[in-house]
């Protein structure tokens, strides 16, 4: 079994910085058909993502419940869900690109990190692929691109 995991501003949705709004959720061009395909494959998809407009006092835990459901809304059901709210400074094993929400998310869908493949827009992701034995692509152009490219998608 294998899993993808996406980093969420930037990958799946536009990239807002501290989105503490639900109204301002844009999902990225061709999300939701990559996304919808991926589940028709029986695929287990989840988001790991960094936070730390909550411990900058940017967004209310609430505020970003909100965000996270509108993305669901838009783009259809995770599989799992891994949030980090720490700065960067707080030295958290959770933040990328330490391997945190990796280990974790893979544990939770019930596969070994090495079965999982990270998919976001900045080096960070790769590197938080890499230090938890995931595979970690780096999007450069479209999210289906990106999947084809883990081989995921023919």
């Amino acid at each position: 079994m294998r899993a993808i995991l996406f980093d969420r501003d930037g990958t799946l949705i536009d990239d807002l910085p501290y989105n503490n709004d639900a109204k301002h959720v844009r999902p990225r061009p061709g999300a939701r058909i990559v996304l919808d395909r991926l589940r028709a494959a029986g695929i287990p998809i989840g988001v790991i993502t960094n936070q730390s407009g909550v411990a900058r006092g940017l967004i209310t835990l609430r505020e970003l419940s909100e965000v996270n459901a509108r993305v669901e809304e838009l783009l259809g059901p995770f599989d799992v869900w891994e949030i980090c709210v720490h700065g960067p400074a707080d030295g958290c094993a959770c933040r990328k690109p330490a391997p945190g929400m990796v280990l974790s998310a893979a544990a939770r869908l019930g596969v070994r990190p090495a079965d999982c493949v990270v998919i976001g827009d900045a080096e960070r992701d790769v590197a938080a692929a890499r230090a938890a034995g995931a595979r970690g692509v780096l999007m450069t152009s479209d999210l289906e691109s990106a999947v084809r490219m883990a081989n995921f998608l023919r």
